[in-house]
């Protein structure tokens, strides 16, 4: 496949992704987002740096997964149908996802969910850094 088909496949994915969580987001500035969010009853946080990278730390990216530590960049997606962080994982391996998206919930949340809405993880802004 080369490289222009598999960047539309890419671009088309997340956007279908987008529309079909659109109902549970909610449009947020990019401006904003930087800083320390938490998952109370997991304890997993992940910090969005100003200047476009992210750690996470005992963090579960979807139901199926188990908590981890990882890093790399972030990058907002400002869509009609809904806005996400876009998260590229360093150091994944063949065969690994290395990107996922966390939904911007809006009043200071973000989220990892599923497209049916039967999962969540949502962490809230810090206000301790």
């Amino acid at each position: 496949m080369g490289k222009l088909t598999s960047g539309r496949w890419f671009a088309a994915a997340l956007a279908a992704s987008a529309v079909l969580t659109a109902g549970c987001t909610a449009q947020v500035d990019a401006e904003d987002l930087p800083g320390l969010y938490r998952n109370k009853e997991t304890g997993g946080e992940i910090r969005l740096d100003s200047d476009g990278t992210f750690t996470a730390t005992d963090l579960s990216t979807d139901e199926h997964a188990d908590p981890a530590d990882f890093h790399g960049q972030w990058e907002f997606v400002d869509s009609s149908a809904s806005d996400f962080v876009y998260l590229d994982i360093d150091e994944r391996g063949i065969g690994e996802v290395s990107g996922v998206q966390l939904y911007a919930r809006g009043g200071g949340k973000v989220a990892f969910s599923t497209p049916d809405g039967s999962w969540s993880l949502v962490l809230t802004k810090s206000t301790e850094n």
